[in-house]
């Protein structure tokens, strides 16, 4: 019986793409990485990947404003 494998994810890096390590709390570049649950990336530049908590910040506060505006809109139908 072939091998089946559940939840896998494969991601293409280049070896100049950049990580952050979060048990390392260092940027690293790809060929140096760690386990995927132990990086953020990938990232363009290792300035991208020491900014990390930046971007993060961004997105999230993006994904909470469309929360509140879905949350507005649907909220007619109640």
């Amino acid at each position: 019986m072939p091998e089946r494998k559940i939840n896998t994810r494969v991601v293409e890096t280049k070896d100049t793409d950049w990580y952050w390590d979060l048990d390392k709390k260092i940027a690293v570049r790809a060929d140096n990485r760690g386990p995927g649950d132990q990086t953020l990336g990938p990232y363009d530049t290792k300035a991208e990947a020491e900014n990390w908590q930046a971007t993060s910040t961004k997105r999230n506060d993006a994904w909470d404003n469309d929360d509140e505006m879905w949350n507005d809109v649907n909220s007619s139908y109640d």
